[in-house]
């Protein structure tokens, strides 16, 4: 006879593991990437900045990890990278053009690199979906390229394909999404703020409209922000931080459900939400704050509940990502400081914080196996036990080459550590 008490249990486990664990342990897509040693894309499969990856060193020694190899001749801008398959990708200007860069995992040699289009330097990580690879330029040109050969399949160009601007004049900066044949991206026009295209030929398969000056803080246009995919009041939904805020997309139609604005401010909406069942939590700096809202379906309309409003001295990512670990959120506070939180997401108390931190400048976060790893625009990383029980550095070093601001978001796959910094890649060794 089954035992129905034990079918519901791991029924309910394996839903709630589908995205992230109660217990706090990474998705399973994650889980199923790391297990390749791939990181595919910003912030990972599910965007949420949780590594699978175990078996790495909770300490440093002085001095921080053994750099493995390190290479030069990437180009300029603030792109991070994506792994898969024993390759690295990777975007930077080089001879004034926007190039999209493959190279192996094992040494850094360059396998292919495309031409993407002249332009100011780039500051999107590359989304890798099997044999094709996205990236998008400052510029507003998406382009599709063949992973294996770096031929370019197919592009299009946000400004004048879809009447897309930015929200102020840093250009371009999401990783645009794979959701099955669709990719999802944000031109930021006002009959296009969002678009959804068919991945493999570019055709347009429905666009998001936003009313002009939707709410009365930031501006029309796209933020600097990337979507995440999520399952709200029982709609599949692309949640996303645009000029005007927070917004809430159908996948399926691209109907404009919801729209919260009060965490907009007119410079630069940059932090990728969090979301947590009916709960969307999000932040921005410029002096504006902190929000966690709840969406409602009434009976077909949704709604925007603000639990709380924190205002910008108790709590402000500037930029550099949040991540929900457990029932809290950990990340850097402060405009252009970084200074590590933890927060009880549903309360918006500190559990511990803010700490002065190990280096300067905001801090670009990531979370594997029990610990944080904090990246400084100073170019100093510091390991982090993560538990709301206290701060606790575990260990500190300064990057091998610092080359500007060390903004680009660190990256962990086949236990090895991924720092990009302007044309340089420098991999250090964590394994335990």
């Amino acid at each position: 006879m089954i035992n129905r008490s034990l079918l519901f249990l791991t029924i309910v486990s394996l839903l709630c593991t589908s995205v992230f664990a109660v217990d706090g342990k990474p998705s399973s897509a994650a889980r199923k990437e790391a297990s390749k040693g791939n990181w595919s894309g910003w912030r990972g499969p599910t965007r949420d900045g949780l590594s699978a990856e175990t078996g790495l060193q909770t300490e440093w020694a002085e001095g921080g990890p053994k750099l493995a190899w390190k290479v030069k001749g990437l180009g300029s801008g603030f792109s991070s990278v994506a792994v898969a398959d024993g390759k690295i990708y990777t975007m930077g200007k080089k001879d004034q053009i926007t190039k999209m860069f493959a190279l192996s995992t094992n040494n850094g040699a360059v396998i292919w690199e495309a031409d993407m289009g002249a332009g100011a330097n780039p500051n999107c990580t590359p989304t890798v979906d099997g044999d094709r690879v996205y990236g998008l330029t400052h510029s507003g040109e998406l382009v599709c390229i063949n992973a294996n050969n770096g031929a370019v399949v197919w592009q299009r160009n946000f400004p004048v394909d879809f009447k897309g601007r930015m929200e102020s004049g840093w250009g371009y900066s999401e990783s645009p999404v794979i959701d099955g044949d669709k990719l999802v991206c944000t031109p930021g026009g006002n009959s296009a703020v969002m678009v959804a295209l068919n991945k493999s030929s570019g055709e347009l398969l429905w666009s998001a409209e936003m009313p002009s000056a939707t709410g009365g803080r930031g501006h029309d246009g796209a933020g600097y922000s990337s979507i995440v995919i999520s399952e709200i009041a029982d709609r599949k939904q692309y949640i996303q931080l645009t000029g005007r805020g927070v917004i809430g997309v159908d996948a399926e139609s691209g109907n404009l459900l919801w729209t919260y604005n009060r965490i907009a401010n007119g410079t630069a909406n940059i932090p990728t939400p969090i979301v947590k069942d009916n709960y969307v939590f999000c932040s921005t700096g410029y002096g504006t704050g902190a929000a966690l809202i709840q969406i409602h379906d009434r009976a077909g309309r949704f709604e925007v509940e603000e639990k709380y409003f924190l205002e910008a001295k108790k709590l402000q990512n500037h930029h550099g990502g949040m991540l929900l670990i457990g029932d809290y959120i950990y990340c850097g506070h402060g405009h252009n400081q970084g200074f590590p939180v933890c927060l009880n997401m549903m309360t918006g108390e500190y559990a511990w914080g803010p700490e002065r931190g190990a280096g300067t400048g905001s801090a670009a976060i990531l979370y594997a196996d029990g610990h944080l790893y904090f990246r400084y625009q100073s170019g100093d990383m510091a390991l982090i036990e993560a538990t709301p029980t206290g701060y606790k550095l575990k260990g500190k070093f300064r990057t091998d080459e610092v080359n500007g601001k060390s903004w680009p978001h660190p990256v962990i796959a086949g236990k090895r550590l991924y720092l990009r910094d302007q044309g340089t890649l420098m991999v250090y060794d964590i394994a335990q």
